[in-house]
């Protein structure tokens, strides 16, 4: 299980969306004051929590760093492996978008705003997760190639 290049694959997503769900992935500066954007939160400079909270985003993130663990575990069941990491693809691009859209779109009233470099890891993400689709599939090929010669 751990010796396929996939199962690395899907390790790899799991770690950037769980660094993304604990760290900053934007900030914005609203009549002096500093406010930091976390997946469940908005927090101020004091840590209290601001009640316009992007939940919907930490949702998204939390399902998408528990999907890959649990396909890792469906390795006999390969295809469906395949339709987990197109599932995984489509919930990082959704919680990209709910992130970008809540960063540009939630504060018309910032003085300032700046997105962390955090903020873009859901999208190397996708990346890892075509990757592990994309090998899970050439093992599927593989597997039918040689059922075929018996």
């Amino acid at each position: 299980m751990i010796q396929r290049i996939q199962t690395l694959y899907l390790l790899v997503v799991a770690a950037l969306v769980a660094v993304t769900l604990f760290v900053p992935l934007a900030w914005f500066g609203v009549g002096g004051e500093r406010y930091d954007l976390y997946a469940f939160a908005l927090r101020s400079a004091d840590g209290a929590a601001v009640l316009r909270a992007p939940v919907y985003t930490g949702i998204a993130l939390a399902a998408a760093c528990a999907l890959p663990l649990v396909t890792i575990f469906l390795f006999r069941r390969r295809m469906l492996q395949v339709r987990l990491c197109v599932v995984e693809m489509v919930l990082l691009a959704g919680a990209e978008t709910m992130l970008a859209a809540y960063f540009f779109f939630g504060h018309g009233a910032a003085d300032f705003q700046g997105l962390k470099p955090v903020a873009a890891l859901p999208l190397v993400g996708v990346l890892f997760a075509w990757l592990a689709a994309r090998a899970i599939f050439r093992d599927e090929l593989l597997v039918r190639s040689l059922d075929r010669i018996r």
